[in-house]
Formats: C-alpha cells, structure tokens, sequence
C-alpha cells in the first residue's frame, strides 16, 4: 500500500471513529499530559502543540495545562509561500481569541504572535506504529521542522484505532519519541 493510499485509508477510519465517539466521552480525553509525558518536560520548557482539525486528537486541553503550569505555548504557522512551519506563540487554548486563518484552512496564530522554538513538538497524525513511524498529512512540514530542530522532544497524538503494524518511512521522515493514545503511551526506545 502507498502512502497515499494509507492517508486516505487512516482519515477514513479516524473519521469514523470520532463520529461514533460520544460527546460526554470525547470532552474527558487528552485532558491532561499523561506522567511519563510530565516526567520528560523540563519545568521552563516551551511547548509547541496545535489546534486540532476534524478528527484529530484534541490539544487544546494540554495547551491550557501547559500554559496553567507556566510554560510557554506554540502553535505552527505555515508560510504558504515557502511551505516551511515556525511556531509562535499561543495565549488562548480554550478561546482561540489569537487565532486566524491560515493555509489549509488551519487556524495559527496571529501575525503578531512572536516566534517561538518549541522545546517539546506534540503533533498530530494519521497512523503511528510502536517503533515511532508516523503517517501526516503529506505535506512534509512537521518532518522539515523536526530535521531542523532534532533535539526537541517528539510527542504524537493519536486515537488507538490509528494504530497500524508499520508505517512506511523514507529517509527525510522523522520518528517520534513517545505517542499517546486514551489508553496507552507509547515510548519509543533510542
């Protein structure tokens, strides 16, 4: 199976999954980072999460806990003319009051939010395995930010039905460290 093939597959599933997932359920997931997520976070670090679109993981409830705790917030801001992601800055997990638009439809922050380098990436994704592979959207910027910035800890997001025996990776894809799913986490050994 292609990749391409297996995106169209995951979001297919995921789809389904979160349309027969309970209202009552779906506000009580990722509510907070699980310990052995705590356990790998510096008190000062900065934490790069996102706004989740239809279907994925909900970060929102980390965000508020990260930004409760005193650490910084970020989100990605895609630079549509170049196709790279920064991060800036995120003040309002719960409202999104500092959020707009942006390419492909997600939203980021504002153009006034500074830039940021997250310490800590907690990303979405498509499919995962236990060996850290994880399937994105495609269009390469979560593995061109992690390249660029390979010290920073790599923490996926997923529902467990995104599980799958092997991701196909090529060499420019990048491995996560750890995943958590409602019901596990998964950490990956070095």
């Amino acid at each position: 199976m292609t990749k391409s093939q297996l995106r169209k597959e995951m979001r297919a599933l995921r789809k389904q999954f979160v349309a027969e997932l309970p209202d009552s359920v779906r506000g009580l997931i990722f509510s907070r980072p699980p310990a052995p997520v705590l356990s790998r976070i510096a008190p000062d670090a900065t934490i790069g999460l996102y706004h989740a679109s239809a279907g994925e993981a909900p970060a929102e409830r980390y965000a508020q806990y990260f930004l409760e705790h005193g650490h910084k917030v970020a989100l990605p801001r895609l630079l549509a003319e170049n196709g790279a992601m920064r991060f800036a800055e995120h003040t309002d997990p719960l409202g999104g009051s500092d959020l707009e638009g942006g390419p492909h439809g997600l939203m980021q922050p504002g153009k006034d939010a500074a830039d940021v380098v997250p310490d800590v990436i907690v990303m979405p994704l498509l499919a995962f395995d236990e060996d850290g592979g994880r399937l994105g959207q495609g269009g390469g910027y979560y593995d061109r930010w992690c390249a660029a910035h390979p010290d920073a800890l790599r923490i996926g997001l997923a529902w467990d039905v995104q599980k799958i025996d092997h991701v196909p990776m090529e060499p420019h894809d990048m491995r996560l460290h750890m995943i958590v799913t409602p019901t596990r986490v998964y950490e990956v050994a070095a």
